[in-house]
């Protein structure tokens, strides 16, 4: 899963699974806080799903300029590179 397009799907299922966001909420220019009304809470509840999904460490403050969910599918891109 190193390509955006994968990634970009896993984090859409995540985000509906999770959160319960309607789905066609999501694009990549959608912003996770203003959008889509992911809260501090639910950010970390992401992270620690993405953490699961990549069984890589990610570090807070990777993830501390993320504002869309285009933004998320970059840094775990990253997380393969």
């Amino acid at each position: 899963m190193t390509d955006q397009d994968q990634i970009y799907q896993k984090i859409s299922a995540v985000l509906v699974e999770l959160f319960e966001i309607d789905p066609s909420a999501i694009h990549p220019e959608a912003h996770l806080y203003q959008d889509l009304d992911i809260d501090s809470i639910d950010a970390v509840d992401l992270v620690v799903e993405l953490k699961k999904m990549t069984g890589k460490k990610i570090k807070p403050e990777d993830f501390k300029s993320v504002r869309t969910v285009q933004d998320v599918v970059i840094e775990v891109e990253k997380l393969f590179g």
